[in-house]
């Protein structure tokens, strides 16, 4: 048992991290193409998904007009949980966002399970999304042309049909998209983002046009518990803006970059959703949305059409909905690559995961191999019933990310910092204790499954990971518990300090890469 222990707490070193982070000489390595802009706007696009575009149809029911105060209340959530991103970003500027992080002060058993709740939050909300991309696909290709898929090959297993097509197609074309190259992504991710911007800021547009102040009259009907459960079910909306971490490696002068993305789109993100939901409701009676929603009519959509008596609201919408589902595919994927990329390089998980082509600098192997278990999920399971699950396990990596913050200023008080958490310790307190309550409001069906996802990955880390972890025996653990960190409380060194810019890494050199 005291082996077992050392094992599931020993940590990676931050300097050792970062010299990993460093790449390989030759090339062969991810590459930093990505700015300050592009890495913002890779952050909007996986938070502004599908969520936006029907989320107001289930959470007005819940809260009233008050869902504006919903959206604030989970954008305080994440705002907080974004404030603890922020500094381990500066402190930890390497792939693999929560996981890396937790790694460097949790140990190797708590990273291991968070690194599955990441693959549980990306995976999930890439099917679910997915299997959307094909209904709005259809909805457009009706409006348009008059021409619908049947539901034999656009719907999957249990919903009217045996395999979900064009979702399968979405999660491919991301995958070839995203093995080609980063930059290449980035460029294409732009521009499908300023689109979605642009469809959601002319529903805000028309639809106040019809604004009414008396639709904010019984505001609150269901009280302070009506708010907080739409917040749970709202922050599903937030969900994804830590993809902007897991490109740490990808990014020019991330100490900085990473940061300021974080904060660029959390902020941009949420003036949007509550200018939405604020014109949404202004527009429309509150009662009227439930109804919408059970009778499976896309809402935002029915409200223009309410408001301009033209039957042009439904092709916008749709439109922009497969734009917006396509550039959520598109990050999340990557975000989940990313994190499979890291726990390869630390031997958690098989080493082809970390392998890079020398001429795209991208892990070539790993995206199809997550586009191909993705877009079979998305193909033949449907998993929209399975939504709070994205919820779990971004909850739950919040946790985490707090309490790394506080570990860390205890382990590696001198670590160089970009940013420091304000109000330290209470800001990262109360970012975890807002994030257990809203996981605590989630359904307890909910709960059960993600506590068998957990048992699974307990499972795969005793049968693989800790017999394969790069700390292993002779190979960094000493024993402590700190994975052969000299990192310890009190220390005044250096670790964790970055390499100067263009230096080569040395020993930190990764072997592992595809052959050109």
């Amino acid at each position: 048992m005291g082996r077992m222990a050392s094992q599931l707490c020993r940590r990676k070193p931050l300097d050792r991290m970062i010299a990993e982070a460093d790449g390989d000489s030759s090339g062969a390595s991810l590459q930093r193409t990505m700015g300050l802009w592009q890495l913002t706007l890779l952050g909007i696009s996986s938070v502004v998904g599908t969520g936006i575009f029907f989320v107001l149809g289930t959470s007005v029911p819940k809260a009233g007009p008050a869902v504006i105060l919903s959206f604030v209340l989970a954008a305080a959530v994440a705002g907080l949980a974004a404030l603890c991103y922020v500094e381990l970003a500066g402190a930890v500027p390497v792939a693999g966002s929560t996981y890396s992080y937790a790694y460097a002060s949790l140990g190797e058993g708590a990273a291991y399970l968070v690194a599955w709740c990441l693959i549980l939050e990306y995976g999930v909300a890439v099917s679910t999304v997915a299997v959307s991309w094909g209904q709005y696909l259809n909805e457009l290709s009706d409006t348009l042309l008059g021409v619908t898929l049947p539901d034999a090959v656009s719907q999957p297993p249990g919903a009217g049909g045996y395999v979900n097509i064009p979702a399968l197609v979405v999660v491919l074309l991301c995958s070839l998209l995203l093995a080609r190259g980063t930059r290449e992504s980035a460029v294409v991710n732009a521009v499908m983002v300023c689109v979605k911007i642009g469809v959601l800021l002319l529903f805000v547009a028309v639809a106040l046009a019809a604004f009414r102040a008396d639709h904010f009259a019984d505001f609150a009907p269901h009280g302070i518990g009506g708010i907080g459960v739409a917040a749970s079910g709202v922050f599903f909306s937030y969900v994804g803006f830590d993809t902007v971490a897991t490109a740490s490696e990808e990014v020019r002068n991330p100490r900085r970059t990473i940061p300021l993305a974080l904060l660029f789109t959390l902020a941009a993100v949420t003036l949007l959703y509550i200018l939405v939901a604020l014109a949404a409701v202004g527009a429309q009676p509150a009662g009227k949305f439930g109804a919408q929603a059970d009778a499976g009519e896309a809402v935002l959509a029915e409200i223009l059409r309410d408001v301009t008596g033209a039957g042009w609201p439904a092709l916008l919408l749709s439109a922009g909905a497969v734009v917006s589902i396509f550039s959520v595919v598109l990050v999340t994927l990557f975000g989940q690559t990313r994190i499979l990329f890291s726990m390869a390089r630390d031997g958690l998980v098989p080493e082809m995961f970390r392998r890079v082509d020398r001429k795209r600098h991208t892990p070539v192997h790993n995206t199809w191999i997550v586009g191909a278990c993705v877009g079979g999920l998305a193909a033949l399971v449907p998993l929209q019933y399975l939504a709070d699950l994205t919820s779990m396990g971004t909850l739950v990596a919040f946790v985490a990310v707090a309490a790394a913050v506080v570990v860390l200023r205890r382990i590696a008080p001198d670590a160089p910092r970009s940013y420091r958490v304000p109000l330290y310790p209470v800001v990262p307190v109360l970012a975890a204790v807002s994030c257990l309550y809203l996981a605590y409001l989630l359904p307890g069906i909910t709960w059960t499954l993600f506590g068998c996802w957990l048992a699974l990955a307990a499972v795969l880390y005793l049968a693989f990971g800790r017999r394969h972890s790069a700390l292993r025996d002779g190979a960094g653990d000493d024993g402590s518990g700190t994975g052969g960190s000299a990192v310890r409380p009190g220390d005044t060194g250096t670790v964790g300090a970055a390499p100067a810019e263009g230096a080569p890494a040395g020993a930190a050199a990764d072997p592992a890469v595809a052959p050109k």
